[in-house]
């Protein structure tokens, strides 16, 4: 008898069809002469029930140290377009192996300005789930599968406030982490599309620590 591989299920389906058309806001409208860039955002059925992967970058690095984030990265040459490479970089950075993951869609592209990348955000579906830990040491401090359910619990919820006191966005609190700037903004979208979302505080503001 041959086993047949389950499809994603019915829970993604809204999302499947939303995502390739979420509108894109103009702080993210991509710029002529940005590096091409892809990240991966992952769906799977955990024992918490429907989950995303985020990884959390390494204190140490030059740009985005310590902040979580999809698995992703530039589009080297030897890539076959952004799907090779978000599953290329979720492989190295979390041990994802890309034979277990059905690409589902992609969104539209995005301007991450900090590091002048266009971003490809590749959603897929973790049909057949590979053990995770971080890949690269000096890149990633850690992986983590996050519930959707955690994700759109009012109580981990806020506005996160730069240092600067010019920039104001969405952030979430889970797993020990604080998500927040073009990760958040992203996730938002993601939860928006999928119907999951679910109505929160958005008067309770944070500032940023100076570090960040």
């Amino acid at each position: 008898m041959t086993d047949i591989a389950p499809s994603p299920p019915p829970w993604l389906e809204r999302f499947r069809v939303e995502g390739p058309r979420v509108p894109v806001p103009p702080v993210f409208r991509p710029v002529d002469g940005a590096r091409a860039a892809a990240v991966l955002i992952l769906f799977g059925e955990g024992p918490d029930g429907p989950d995303v992967l985020l990884t959390e970058r390494a204190a140490t690095l030059n740009k985005h140290a310590g902040q979580p984030a999809f698995p992703g990265g530039r589009i080297d040459p030897e890539d076959d377009g952004p799907v090779a490479a978000a599953l290329r970089e979720a492989w190295e950075e979390a041990g994802v192996e890309p034979a277990g993951v059905d690409v589902l869609c992609t969104l539209p592209e995005l301007y991450l300005r900090h590091s002048e990348h266009r971003v490809t955000p590749v959603a897929g579906w973790w049909r057949e789930p590979s053990e995770i830990a971080p890949g690269h040491p000096g890149e990633v401090a850690m992986v983590a599968r996050v519930p959707i359910r955690e994700l759109v619990d009012p109580a981990n919820r806020l506005m996160v406030r730069h240092p600067s006191g010019l920039r104001l966005g969405p952030a979430f609190r889970v797993r020990d982490m604080l998500v927040w700037g073009f990760t958040a903004a992203l996730l938002t979208t993601v939860l928006d599309a999928g119907g999951w979302n679910r109505p929160w505080d958005e008067d309770r503001v944070e500032d940023l620590p100076p570090e960040r």
